[in-house]
């Protein structure tokens, strides 16, 4: 894992999701490029802020509910910049022996790895420089290999990082492809955003913002249509601030409020 061949592949110039994700949050870890998109969304969908929020606070709890179901490993793609209560984090504080491989493809989230890397005694964690379009390269990792025992239930985490793979690169293929790879009673955690609930005049603000179409956000239906093959945790597709909220502070956030789908299955 060489940092600093990673630092040399940023280009500060051109947004990337893990940096305007990191903004939204109110991190440190973002430049001139990827602050100006994520106004420029913003200003079109002002809720995307409490979205990002509501989405990391999804993780959690997701991460604890598998945790305290026994489920020990976790394969989080997508990962992001570090921020609190990172997967190993919450799981590890459930069971300090659980073990947890991170993937992401931006070279700063590689240049943190040292701090994601930093497992409770018992545990392990392990990080992959890679990118979700190819589930070959993951699945093949010696890294994954040496830390994650595919013969036994995983996790398999894929939270707000769908929205970046376009419907011409197969995203169903994708996920088919990982969770085929997992042993009987594994999970997949997933969130998607939607601009269902947006007027006609934001969208065209988004779709002017997104000229590549690498974003490509989806309706609950064809989102529940991803997860199809899946056995759905109770109570199913909803929105990520809604889901296992008991407890939580209310009024809670409406799906208007969090356009962001978020759901746990069990791999059959």
């Amino acid at each position: 894992m060489d940092t600093g061949d990673a630092l040399a592949r940023i280009d500060t110039s051109v947004a990337h999701p893990a940096r305007r994700y990191n903004y939204w949050l109110g991190g440190k870890d973002h430049f001139a490029a990827d602050r100006a998109s994520a106004d420029a969304i913003a200003a079109a969908m002002p809720g995307v802020k409490l979205m990002a929020v509501e989405n990391r606070a999804f993780l959690g709890r997701a991460v604890r509910y598998l945790a305290q179901r026994g489920i020990r490993q976790y394969l989080d793609i997508g990962t992001g910049i570090p921020a609190p209560n990172n997967t190993h984090e919450v799981a590890q504080s459930v069971d300090p022996a659980t073990r947890v491989v991170y993937v992401d493809n931006d070279p700063i989230v590689l240049n943190h790895a040292r701090a994601l890397l930093t497992s409770a005694r018992g545990g392990t964690n392990a990080y992959v420089d890679a990118d979700l379009r190819d589930p070959d390269a993951i699945l093949s990792s010696p890294e994954l290999a040496a830390t994650l025992d595919l013969s036994q239930p995983v996790a398999l985490l894929l939270v707000a990082v769908l929205h970046f793979i376009r419907e011409d690169e197969h995203p169903q293929e994708i996920i088919d492809k990982l969770t085929g790879a997992l042993a009987p009673g594994s999970f997949l955690v997933a969130t998607h955003a939607t601009w269902e609930y947006l007027p006609e005049d934001a969208i065209e603000q988004l779709t002017a913002n997104n000229p590549d179409g690498r974003f490509q956000a989806r309706t609950g239906a064809r989102f529940a249509e991803l997860l199809s093959g899946f056995e759905l945790v109770e109570p199913g597709i909803v929105s990520v601030a809604q889901w296992h909220a008991e407890g939580l502070p209310e009024p809670r956030p409406s799906a208007e409020d969090v356009a962001c789908w978020g759901a746990v299955a069990q791999i059959r």
